[in-house]
C-alpha cells in the first residue's frame, strides 16, 4: 500500500505529490517532476520507531 507525500519539486518549486511504498524498504530512484518534468533523484529511509517514511528530494545533477 503506498503512502502519498506532498513535497516541493528541487527545479521549480512548485509542490508535487509522491506515492511512496514504505513496504519496499530504503530506496532511490528518479522521477520526473509532474510539472516542470526535470529529473529528481528521490530517497526514501524507512523509520522502524514511527513506521512512516522519510523522504527526500534533491536536483539529479546535484553531486
Amino acid at each position: 500500500m503506498a503512502d502519498w507525500v506532498e513535497r516541493c519539486c528541487p527545479y521549480c518549486g512548485e509542490r508535487i505529490d509522491l506515492a511512496i511504498d514504505a513496504s519496499a524498504g530504503d530506496q532511490d530512484y528518479v522521477e520526473d517532476c509532474q510539472v516542470c518534468c526535470r529529473p529528481i533523484a528521490i530517497r526514501v529511509r524507512v523509520e522502524d520507531a514511527d513506521g512512516g517514511p522519510r523522504v527526500s528530494l534533491r536536483r539529479d545533477d546535484e553531486a
